[in-house]
């Protein structure tokens, strides 16, 4: 775990390093909010697109070669799209280099595939908790780094985001050791890594059914409020790459402390179907109160407010992942991240346009929410799915129960 935990956490402190100034990035570009709005959500949509493909193929390649390969290549290539971000002199040039960069990073997924190869079946909510908790280390430190040197120069924090991701590669090739033993992996094949293929797999699987629209609905909803919240906060408070990166800053905070913390201590007393209900629960109320506030700060009291949203996600993938063989555990989560991916390709196309819609509004207009309102009709769908899935696989069990005694 300390392996994969330091990779992860070099990782996304790269990634967080753009997320303040790539919509900056693209403002340089363009002439109105609208615009902008537009040609971000262009960017976002160009990566997901390409990572909604990739995703399982990556994962089916990290089935067969191992963890350790698939995870240098995806910091090989983010290296240098970064580098090419930080050089670019026209849209076209961020839109290809963010199809190249998704094309080639699966970091997520297979990091998630590490983690699951390396954990009896009881340790993986807690695990996928703490690899959570790293990533949000990296957006506590990531985001505020690339606020303020993009004060600074809006081309900055691609440099050093390439730097680090440099130092990930050969960290991982000097020190991270493979954690997929040569007995347990699967020969390539492209009709298993069609991500289509992954993801009506993905259903079948045993005890996860209608857990995949729960996905479908939580994903999109996040992907949304990705899409949208730097550039909603900048058009609603005025703020800019410093603001915002305080701002996630406080996200980060808030997500390493749940996940690397206090989910360790709600599994010792809750099962992970109940965490992840009262998670959406919890994420769908603060969704609301992001669309509705009116001044900035009232941003960090939703932030801290909501404890529990930060459990979901690795509720729901430890549910999947012990569902799954220990053979495919990259497929299966590489799956995942393709249904992820897909979400993020449509997120976008949603976003961006609802944001454009209200972008004339003046500043603290709760009608400027609308994205976030959006997100929350998204989340308590996702509710309601999960609701529904958890009490039926609740009275499978119990049927399955008292067959067995009578028999």
């Amino acid at each position: 775990m300390p392996f994969i935990m330091v990779t992860v956490l070099i990782d996304m402190i790269s990634i967080g390093l753009m997320i303040p100034v790539l919509p900056v990035l693209v403002g340089t570009f363009t002439g109105s909010q609208a615009d902008q709005a537009f040609w971000f959500g262009a960017t976002t949509f160009a990566f997901s697109l390409a990572n909604f493909f990739s995703s399982p193929i990556l994962g089916a390649l990290s089935d067969r070669y191992g963890r350790r390969p698939v995870l240098l290549l995806g910091f090989c290539a983010l290296a240098l799209s970064f580098f090419v971000t930080a050089t670019a002199t026209a849209l076209w040039m961020l839109i290809v280099v963010r199809l190249f960069s998704g094309a080639m990073q699966a970091n997520q997924s297979v990091a998630n595939a590490y983690v699951a190869d390396i954990s009896s079946p009881e340790q993986r909510a807690k695990r996928f908790g703490m690899l959570g908790a790293m990533f949000g280390v990296g957006f506590i430190l990531g985001p505020v780094m690339g606020g303020l040197l993009g004060a600074v120069n809006v081309h900055l924090p691609f440099f050093v985001a390439g730097s680090l991701a440099l130092l990930n590669l050969v960290y991982g090739y000097f020190v991270l050791p493979e954690s997929l033993p040569v007995e347990r992996r699967q020969a390539f094949s492209w009709k298993s890594a069609n991500p289509f293929t992954a993801l009506l797999r993905l259903s079948q699987l045993k005890g996860v059914g209608m857990l995949v629209a729960v996905i479908l609905c939580a994903g999109l909803a996040q992907f949304v409020m990705y899409t949208c919240w730097v550039l909603y906060a900048s058009f609603k408070f005025g703020w800019g790459p410093a603001e915002n990166g305080w701002s996630l800053f406080a996200v980060g905070i808030m997500s390493a402390f749940v996940q690397g913390y206090l989910l360790g201590k709600l599994l010792k007393r809750f099962t992970p179907q109940r965490i992840a209900v009262a998670g959406l629960i919890s994420s769908t109320l603060a969704f609301v109160a992001f669309g509705a506030v009116t001044e900035g700060w009232m941003m960090y009291v939703v932030i801290f407010a909501n404890l529990l949203g930060a459990t979901v996600t690795a509720s729901i993938q430890s549910i999947i992942s012990n569902a799954a063989d220990p053979t495919t555990q990259g497929r299966t989560l590489g799956a995942v991240s393709s249904l992820n991916s897909l979400m993020a390709v449509i997120a976008p196309l949603i976003g961006a346009p609802l944001l454009a819609m209200v972008s004339h509004l003046p500043r603290g207009d709760w009608r400027m929410g609308t994205p976030f309102y959006f997100c929350a009709v998204l989340q308590s769908m996702a509710l309601l799915f999960a609701f529904v899935h958890f009490r039926s696989e609740r009275r499978k069990r119990l049927a399955s129960a008292n067959l067995v005694s009578s028999s």
